[in-house]
């Protein structure tokens, strides 16, 4: 014996735990650690050889000084433990442990150096590293090669300690390799020899640590379990073959008794999952028996701790208690949009989740990322050429710190409520992966059947039974009766058994792994708490007899874990299976007795026994005892030799059970498993209250489906025949097709009456015992039972439903086969296969229609609001919303939307979400049956129905919460996910209007979405042309709307890694296809421009094509999913929300209130068939007012600017002089500043639609209207304010004649005034004031007398304007000149007197129109035309008699212009007119004109007569020459004459320039100014007006006289708005202070100018004030004449006046009467708002109502609302009654309309653009929308007809109904001011 010197350490009664170090040559050492005393942790107390631990009797050492009894009791408690089995060979015995690298050795001898090269197979076995290798470290080993020695061959006991591992490198049942007993008697090659260390089952704590100090964890579960958390993983020792006979005398491998929930070493799995050794005696020591007892007491306690520490590893402690819920993993997080391999543990679980979820096989998969390990090392830091025999010794552990999959799974499980588990077994079944069916006991002391996880699993295949008739089967999983087989082990076997049950599963040249097992990644992993987990996996037959391995479904049943350790697990397998396999290497008398208790099983039991040679005495015995007890025989044995072939042994296990089903054995299904699982106290998953109180209530309703269309016809008769016919009706009213002669609103009325009467009928039913059930459950406050209700709907009624669907499909063959050509009866059981579906959406159908029918009889006042019994559906319906379940959007079998219903539903969700509801609508479209459902079940982990003959009919959206750390990146809150029926569904095809469906529903979903996937099942796109073409129509009607969704072509089965680039050329021919397809359907859709695909769609050839392979991997019943299947969808919805993220930056993404309108107005348009002309809805309307409102502000802005501009300017011409007034560059000044506030619109609407309010994309195809309104609105200011100035200056230069005379005569006046006052100072005495007048008065006689005063000329204007007339009706012909001729003077016309007559129509026209009433409308046109012409000429006429100045021949050229644009218009040219017609109106224009211009003159003449002029100026020249006698001071009089003769006139002026604008601003800016913001509003603010007010003569005025209508209700709201005077003084004195402001301020900075005259002082003034004030130069003379005033005194005196100056306009504008101020403005408010709110003045051809598009030159012109024809003076030709068809009817009507456009010609309403290509007419969006008219038409019907001339129509009975309050709602609605 050898030892090192040392002392024990005191208080060794303390120290915790035993540790085993390594010294440099190799030598094992055994030391403690201290945690109390002088030692410290692993310091040495002896080393030993193994022959010093032969026995227990052996002293401890050579010291002096002997270990302590309480050393000497560890080390020999260790030496039990660990029991040393000793392999000997021939060549002697093994008798060193060596430790190298953390690696135990069995050394021969002292050798070690050679130990690596003479180890069998070169492979050591490895003790686990737990610990940091740096703690302590072996000095013979470096740290980095101890870390990373790879693929150990054994790992000491670790994990919960349940077992221990041995060394014969065989692999145990479930694949794990696991070391065992290894035979060398035929190895005799073999130098060295591993030692066996197997741990008892003592409370040990730390048993042993090898290199660098790290500990084993205790087998006891009290222990702490952290150090054997990362126990590596252990590889193999390949087993020597051999057939001669054991070792004669080998050492035996002790092993554990059996006990419950106990591991027992012979026959079980440890933990670890590594197959403990087998086939030893029964000769087991003492302390080992009562160590198996012991801890036969703790199983539960273990148990625990062992899960605690798994949770603990996978971060799921939390989850234990808190569940997680399948809302939580389907919440899109950053995680799930990210493609990583898990970094930790902690990652494991929702590394699982998602990728199962997803559908990827690799979901199981447990390995870390890791990064550069030691042996990929470079070259350089290898150091040199050569090869370290250490790489031998140091192979990685890939394995470490990880877990085995199946621990994750248990795990997951156990933290996952019930919903999460049934879909996580749904998912691994679909990936063929083997399914728990027993999970083991954890949490608690009993094992759980996992029942409801599997109940939706649905199974289809085809036994043979049914090849011949090529029939298939589907069922539900656990309703399935099936041979199930169960696979068990005993004892420890070489082969894996989970290996060979994959092998057996799998069809031949496709091997699939069902089971995990040693060779997968992670699967050799030891196990912490899966073991006496049972799997189970399925084998389903094709109807393939060649192929099929069975005629019908087998189950497999695999248990992981020995059944000595798992006897409950193994007693339900017996009891539920046909037979049961046990794998076994021997049966010794221990197993015999465990087996003979099977004794009268009725299960078959066969043994698959392993042939070593070993024991083979022994097993031949046991099982020739056995055979009597459990009816064996040679069938019932199956041996595995060494070298047996495993796919000869799979072929013989194949046929045994095939024998087995041949012999007609039990079938049971999983759910009778349940009655055994209670007998055995095994917990059912079902067992809990909530789900068997919701199965309870569901079979309450379901157990009376017998008959599905029965059922539906008696249960669901809401949806039956009256729900389709609903919505026949409903469509019919929007189309029209049925409507033969009726008139178009009659028609309307009785659909709409007869919708009520079927909508009365449904309210009128009663709820059924299973509707009320059914509410019952869903309105449940206890959620979990709420979800449970409604999984068990479903699973029973696709149950009830596969039953019928399977008879009717047998029925419809057999009738196919006898009937032949009897299309009918076919037809019919055709039709029952179509109705056989039923499920809980049918059920929440019927509760919309309760609740959409209650609703109606609400609206029309059959029900009073507070005995509504339904209210509260839409509540119920949005918790399940948000639940995660699907809601139906369109209801597939009516192909109809319960708007109301869905409406509804979402305002309720959107209150649940406190208007938190941004989110982005993905969708998919695809023919029927290519995976689409599939694809978005895989993509976000949705349940969308795939098969049981429910594929998705009609349209249904589930909402997927985005996480709070997300929501800000997408820019939204949810994704609302829509799935859709497949287009050209073959039981649509034969209806001959299937492909309008089709175009119904793609239309519909894209305008939804945002991103739509167009799903494709080949590769060849040019078979896709049909779905294409739908699509195409689909993106066209949405770009038009301002809607550019994204779409994504996807190319399912596509699995050729060259697909893209193959493909490229079918790509770019699919453009060329989409281009052409685009092309012919704006040809059908009628758009008359060329338009490509890449115009309605941003589409990128190369990004928006995605190729992803099949679903399957395999040939269904048992093909798996395709990796590359998940894989590419994966990458599809990674880019889906890179593109979302995107989009969120430059759009806003809906709100459910928006998603409301789109739903509404899309399925509006959906239902009229017409979608390009007719598309507006609220949000569009919405977004259009606000930019109508916002240019209108700008168009305002610009306005006011030219205004103010203009009024500048004509000042700065009237204070001008001749020679500056032709060097006035003002035409250049004019264009800059056009130009300017041009551009500025232009900017300020680039900017809106940058940064304006959401939805702006709607309207961006008005976006052009508004920029060619822009230049149309600078044109009109560039002709306003030219013709303004050049007025002016004609004017200017007119008074510039007279001011030369006048100033000569002034001249002369002042010499007289001069002279006279020197004659009176020359008296001697002083005059007094009445001789002063005296002599001036002679004077003044005098003067006037003496100066030939030179009258101004007065003219005949009226001679002027009829040259004028007569040079432009010169070349018109002599029929025009003729009736010039005959005229009379133009004196003799006026307007008042002009009247249409029959010459006024051409001739041919006549001849055309054969009714009276045609005629009639001809010259009603007429007379329409004559008088807004007349009307516009007026207005003209009036500003030029309003401009003070004298008349100008270029007035009446502006007139005729004005007339002659008119007649030249396209519309009047379609009136025909006659020269006549145009002679008489110019004639009757231009004879009022005459009347105007002519006093207007005449006014001018008198107003400037020089006499008149100086006698103005008399009183002045008076004041003067009195001052000047008298000596007076003269400031004062000076000043105030200024004040009165030039401030007072040119402040007044400056207010009646200014004021105007400031009426606008004040108006547009106050309350009343949403009247006035948009021609909407405006129409809405005078309609209600006009409601209120109720009188005919106002309708009649607003609907035949619009132009003049709207002047005078403008002036009457300004009346009204300034009745009070107040204001409006308010605003004339802020106008009138801020010139004073401005004159006072001009007057303080000429004080310090020292002028030296007063006329210096003046000019000077006048020239600074020359842009506000016009003051008068003939004003100036007198105040100027003889003035020797300071011009600082002055100016004093001038602003001292100023006050009462101010005071005294006030009063002058005080005393006036509003429309007297009204008419002196230079700008008048009332036209100004005219032109805002008027717009283009068109009016619709049919019902005359006026157009309310934004801006002037819009190309559409459209209306919110129309009214019936009969409005518009349209009467029937017959009956002369009033036509009361709505022309927004007609217009989806069959009706025909003539009219002079059509030559008289009937034409189709529908076609109505081909005459009226510049009106939009829009069909009403609802049956209401026109109730505001219909409400008017009905009220005054007689008044109309009497104003009409006709008689009064015969309304439809249902418009009586209408009241006040039902018009002004409908029109709230449709202008959208509710």
């Amino acid at each position: 014996m050898t030892s090192s010197s040392g002392s024990a350490p005191e208080g060794l009664e303390s120290q915790k735990a035993s540790q085993g170090r390594v010294d440099r040559d190799g030598t094992l050492q055994i030391g403690l650690e201290a945690s109390l005393g002088s030692g410290s942790p692993g310091d040495v107390w002896g080393s030993h050889d193994v022959s010093d631990f032969s026995s227990v009797d052996s002293t401890f050492g050579n010291n002096d000084d002997p270990p302590s009894i309480h050393l000497w009791e560890k080390i020999r408690e260790w030496v039990l433990d660990v029991r040393v089995s000793i392999l000997l060979k021939p060549e002697g015995p093994v008798n060193k442990l060596h430790i190298s690298g953390g690696t135990v050795f069995l050394v021969k001898g002292d050798n070690t150096e050679n130990t690596a090269q003479n180890l069998d197979s070169g492979v050591p076995f490895r003790a686990p590293q737990e610990r940091n290798m740096d703690e302590y470290p072996d000095p013979s080993v470096s740290s980095e090669a101890t870390k990373d020695v790879e693929k150990p061959g054994m790992a000491l006991p670790s994990g919960n300690g349940n077992g221990v591992q041995n060394l014969d490198g065989i692999e145990d049942g479930d694949g794990v390799e696991r070391p065992g007993t290894v035979d060398l008697s035929h190895e005799a090659e073999i130098q060295s020899a591993a030692v066996l260390l197997t741990s008892g089952t003592k409370k040990l704590g730390v048993a042993i640590s090898p290199v660098g100090g790290s500990e084993v964890e205790s087998l006891d579960p009290s222990v702490s379990s952290e150090a054997g958390k990362e126990a590596e993983k252990p590889d193999t020792v390949p087993v020597p073959s051999g057939t001669g006979s054991e070792a004669e005398n080998p050492d035996v491998v002790l092993s554990s008794t059996q006990g419950d929930g106990v591991k027992n070493q012979d026959a079980t799995e440890d933990a670890h999952g590594m197959e403990k050794p087998g086939c030893s005696s029964l000769q087991q020591k003492p302390e080992v028996q009562q160590e198996a007892q012991q801890e036969e007491e703790h199983p539960i306690k273990e148990r625990r701790k062992a899960l605690q520490d798994m949770l603990r590893k996978l971060n799921l402690e939390k989850n234990q208690s808190k569940k997680f819920s399948l809302q939580e993993v389907l919440e899109i997080r950053s995680e799930s949009l990210k493609e990583c391999t898990p970094r930790t543990m902690e990652d494991l679980p929702w590394h699982f989740l998602r990728n199962v979820l997803a559908l990827n096989v690799t979901a199981r998969s447990t390995s870390l990322e890791k990064g550069t390990s030691d042996g990929q090392r470079t070259r350089e830091e290898e150091g040199g050429n050569m090869i370290d025999e250490s790489i031998f010794l140091s192979i990685e552990m890939d394995e470490s710190g990880s877990v085995n999959p199946l621990d994750v799974l248990c795990a997951v499980l156990l933290c996952s409520d019930s919903f999460l588990q049934q879909e996580i077994l749904s998912k691994m079944s679909m990936c063929q992966f083997a399914l728990p069916l027993l999970l083991p006991p954890l949490e608690t002391s009993h094992c759980t059947l996992m029942l409801w996880a599997m109940r939706d699993i649905v199974k289809k295949w085809r036994p043979h039974s049914l090849a011949d008739s090529r029939g298939f089967r589907e069922e539900s999983l656990v309703l399935m009766p099936m041979l199930t087989i169960s696979f068990v082990q005993m004892g420890s076997l070489s082969f894996s058994k989970s290996r060979l049950l994959n092998e057996f599963l799998s069809p031949s040249q496709h091997h699939h792994d069902f089971f995990i097992h040693r060779d997968m990644e992670g699967g050799n992993i030891p196990r912490e708490i899966a073991d006496g987990l049972v799997e189970i996996a399925w084998y389903f037959p094709g109807g393939r007899k060649s192929s099929d391995l069975f005629p019908e479904p087998v189950a497999i049943a695999n248990l992981h874990g020995g059944i000595e350790a798992h006897q409950l697990q193994f007693r339900f397998l017996s009891k539920v299976s046909s037979a049961v396999f046990i794998f076994a290497e021997c049966i010794s008398k221990r197993e015999y007795t465990f087996l003979s208790s099977l004794k009268g099983s009725s299960t078959e039991y066969y043994f698959i026994l392993e042939c070593h040679g070993r024991n083979s005495n022994e097993t031949s015995d046991s099982l020739k005892d056995l055979a009597p007890v459990l009816k064996l025989s040679n069938s019932h044995v199956l041996l595995k030799a060494a070298k047996t072939n495993t796919v000869k042994m799979v072929e013989q296990l194949r046929s045994t059970i095939g024998r087995i089903i041949s012999a007609d054995p039990k079938r049971v299904t999983i759910s009778d498993m349940a009655a055994v699982a209670h007998e055995l106290s095994i917990h059912v998953d079902e067992d809990y209250q909530e789900c068997q109180d919701a199965h309870r209530c569901t079979l309450g309703i379901t157990e009376d489906v017998n008959n599905i269309v029965l059922y539906k016809k008696e249960m669901l008769k809401l949806q039956g025949d009256l729900w389709k016919t609903l919505a026949r009706v409903e469509k019919e009213l929007c189309r029209m097709e049925r409507q033969g002669d009726t008139p178009s609103e009659k028609y309307r009325s009785e659909l709409k009456e007869k919708l009520i009467l079927l909508r009365q009928q449904q309210n009128e039913c009663d709820l059924t015992i299973g509707l009320i059930n059914f509410i019952c459950g869903i309105k449940d406050s206890e959620t979990a039972r709420k979800h449970y209700f409604l999984k068990w709907m479903k699973f029973n009624l696709d149950s009830i439903a596969r039953t019928n669907l399977s008879k009717l499909r047998a029925e419809y063959k057999e009738k196919c086969r006898l009937l032949g050509d009897d299309a009918q009866k076919v037809a019919e059981i055709d039709q029952l296969i179509s109705s056989s579906s039923l499920g809980v959406e049918h059920f929440m159908r019927e509760l919309g229609q309760f609740y959409e029918a209650e609703c109606l009889m609400v609206r029309e006042g059959k029900l009073s609001k507070n005995k509504r019994q339904f209210a509260h559906f839409p509540s119920i319906a949005a918790d399940l919303m948000l639940g995660g379940f699907p809601l139906e959007l369109i209801d597939g079998d009516a192909s109809n939307i319960p708007l109301q219903w869905i409406t509804d539903v979402l305002t309720q969700l959107n209150k649940k979400l406190r208007n938190q509801s941004r989110m982005f609508v993905i969708s998919v479209l695809g023919v029927q049956s290519t995976g689409k459902s599939t694809l978005l079940n895989t993509m976000f982990g949705l349940q969308f129905a795939v098969s049981s003959g429910r594929c998705t009919r009609g349209a249904f959206m589930t909402l997927l919460k985005v996480q709070e750390n997300l929501i800000q990146e997408l820019g939204c809150d949810f994704i609302l996910v829509i799935d859709t029926e497949g287009l050209k569904a073959p039981e649509l095809a034969k209806l001959e209007d299937s492909y309008q469906h089709d175009n119904e529903l793609a239309t519909l979903v894209i305008g939804l979405s945002d991103v739509t996937i167009v799903n494709m099942a080949m590769e060849n796109a040019t078979e896709m042309k049909d779905i294409l073409q739908i699509v195409t129509h689909a993106f066209l009607r949405m770009e038009r709307i301002g809607q550019k969704p994204n779409c994504q072509f996807v190319h399912q089965n596509v699995s050729d890694v060259s697909a893209h680039d193959q493909n490229m050329r079918d790509r770019k021919h699919l453009l060329e296809q989409l281009s052409e397809m685009t092309q012919a359907a704006a040809k059908m859709e009628k758009l008359d421009r060329d338009i490509k695909f890449s115009d309605i769609m941003d589409y990128d050839a190369e990004i928006h094509n995605w190729y992803i392979p099949g679903l399957w991997h395999g040939v269904p019943p048992m093909a798996s999913v395709n990796r590359g299947y998940s894989e590419k969808v994966f990458e599809l919805k990674k880019y889906l929300f890179e593109f979302l993220r995107d989009r969120s930056v430059k759009k806003s993404p809906k709100d459910i209130p928006q998603f409301i309108e789109w739903i509404k107005s899309l399925w509006n348009a959906v239902k009229h068939e017409n979608f390009i002309f007719s598309f507006r809805n609220s949000l569009i309307a919405e977004v259009y007012n606000q930019l109508s409102a916002k240019y209108s502000e700008w168009d305002w802005g610009f306005r006011r600017e030219m205004h103010f501009w203009v009024s500048e300017q004509e000042t700065l011409i009237q204070n001008a002089s001749p020679d500056e007034l032709d060097c006035w560059n003002w035409q250049n000044e004019l264009q800059q500043k056009l130009l300017c506030g041009e551009q500025e619109i232009l900017e300020s609407l680039d900017k809106y639609f940058q940064t304006g309010p959401t939805n702006l994309h709607l309207v961006e195809r008005y976006r052009e209207d508004f920029v060619r309104s822009t230049n149309s609105l600078k044109r009109e200011l560039e002709s306003y304010s030219y013709n303004k100035c050049n007025d002016a200056i004609h004017i200017k230069k007119g008074q510039y004649k007279i001011n030369t005379l006048q100033a000569e005569y002034l001249k002369v006046i002042e010499g007289k005034v001069d002279r006279l006052l020197e004659d009176c100072r020359k008296e001697e005495r002083r005059l007094a004031d009445e001789e002063l007048r005296r002599e001036f008065e002679r004077m003044w006689t005098e003067t006037l007398s003496e100066i030939s005063l030179v009258p101004l000329e007065r003219r005949q204007i009226y001679s002027d304007i009829e040259l004028c007339l007569r040079k432009d009706l010169s070349h018109r012909g002599s029929s025009v000149n003729l009736k010039v001729q005959e005229a009379k003077s133009l004196l003799s016309y006026r307007m008042n007197t002009f009247e249409v007559k029959s010459e006024h129509i051409n001739l041919s026209v006549w001849d055309r129109v054969k009714s009276m009433f045609s005629k009639k409308k001809h010259l009603c046109k007429a007379e329409e035309l004559a008088k807004s012409l007349m009307s516009k000429c007026m207005q003209t006429i009036n500003e030029k008699a309003n401009s003070r100045g004298d008349y100008h021949e270029t007035y009446t050229g502006e007139l005729l212009h004005i007339i002659n644009q008119m007649l030249q218009q396209g519309e009047v040219q379609k009136l025909h007119t006659s020269p006549s017609f145009e002679v008489d109106l110019k004639l009757h224009i231009l004879g009022e004109a005459a009347h105007i211009f002519q006093k207007l003159h005449e006014d001018f003449i008198n107003e400037n007569d020089p006499r008149v002029c100086l006698e103005k100026l008399k009183p002045q020249y008076f004041s003067t020459f009195t001052d000047l006698y008298l000596e007076k001071d003269a400031h004062q009089t000076r000043a105030k004459n200024f004040c009165d003769h030039c401030l007072h006139p040119a402040m007044l002026d400056y207010v009646n320039r200014k004021l105007g604008i400031a009426i606008v601003d004040d108006i547009l800016n106050g309350t009343q100014s949403m009247g006035y913001a948009s021609r909407s509003f405006f129409q809405f603010t005078v309609l209600k007006e006009l409601l209120e007010e109720r009188n005919v003569d106002s309708y009649v005025k607003y609907i035949r006289s619009y132009e003049e209508f709207v002047k005078s209700w403008i002036m009457r709201q300004i009346l009204g708005h300034y009745a009070d005077k107040q204001s409006l003084k308010n605003l004339e004195k802020d106008i009138l202070s801020a010139v004073v402001k401005k004159i006072v301020e001009m007057l303080e900075n000429l004080k310090h100018k020292h002028f030296k005259k007063i006329s210096e002082f003046l000019d000077f003034f006048c020239k600074k004030m020359q842009k506000e004030l016009v003051i008068s130069k003939d004003s100036l003379v007198g105040i100027q004449f003889k003035n020797m005033s300071d011009p600082g005194q002055f100016s004093v005196c001038v602003e001292n006046f100023l006050p009462n100056l101010e005071k005294l306009i006030l009063s002058e504008f005080d005393v006036l009467s509003i429309k007297s101020k009204l008419s002196k403005l230079a700008v008048k408010p009332q036209d100004e708002i005219f032109k805002r709110v008027f717009g283009c003045g068109k009016q619709c051809p049919f019902c005359k109502v006026p157009c309310e598009a934004g801006g002037s030159a819009h190309k559409e012109h459209f209306a919110a609302v129309h009214r019936p024809e009969g409005l518009g003076r349209f009467s029937w030709d017959e009956t002369e009654k009033l036509v009361y068809d709505l022309c927004s009817t007609s217009v989806v009507s069959q009706y025909d309309f003539r009219s002079a456009e059509t030559k008289e010609k009937w034409h189709p309403y529908k076609d109505y653009r081909v005459y009226y290509p510049d009106w939009c007419i829009q069909p009403d969006p609802s049956t209401n929308a026109s109730d505001y008219w219909k409400f008017v038409f009905k009220e005054f019907n007689h008044e109309f007809a009497h104003h009409y001339e006709a008689k009064p129509a015969d309304l439809p009975e249902d418009w009586e109904n209408i009241t006040q309050e039902q018009a002004l709602e409908s029109l709230k609605v449709t202008y959208n001011t509710k």
